[in-house]
């Protein structure tokens, strides 16, 4: 895959909060996506993931704290860490996390 135009991918995008994978580096994955208003319910993960917000501001809940995300800037999500989106994000988020495992049947390996 060549350039990304990140911006209008995310704008392109059917539904805010579904993100589009653009690719992988190693074991990571990057995902860019459209934020709305609307928050989204309170996550945990087993490793850490990166938020990048390109244009908006992304409003979290961390461990039962406030954090503000602004254009331009990078939150890390420890691993662990309870995690939700508070109502009033919006414009662009790009994701860099872990690939998730897919479950294998008995005798095949996860992708």
């Amino acid at each position: 895959m060549g350039t990304v135009d990140l911006a209008e991918t995310a704008a392109g995008l059917s539904e805010a909060w579904s993100s589009r994978r653009l690719g992988t580096v190693g074991a990571t994955c990057v995902k860019v996506l459209r934020m709305d208003e609307l928050p989204v319910e309170e996550e945990i993960h087993d490793a850490a993931e990166a938020l990048l917000v390109l244009d908006g501001r992304l409003e979290l809940e961390v461990d039962g704290r406030p954090v503000l995300v602004r254009a331009g800037e990078l939150f890390m999500v420890a691993a662990g860490a309870a995690h939700a989106v508070r109502p009033g994000s919006r414009g662009t988020l790009v994701i860099v996390e872990t690939e998730e495992q897919r479950p294998s049947s008995p005798g095949q390996q996860a992708a």
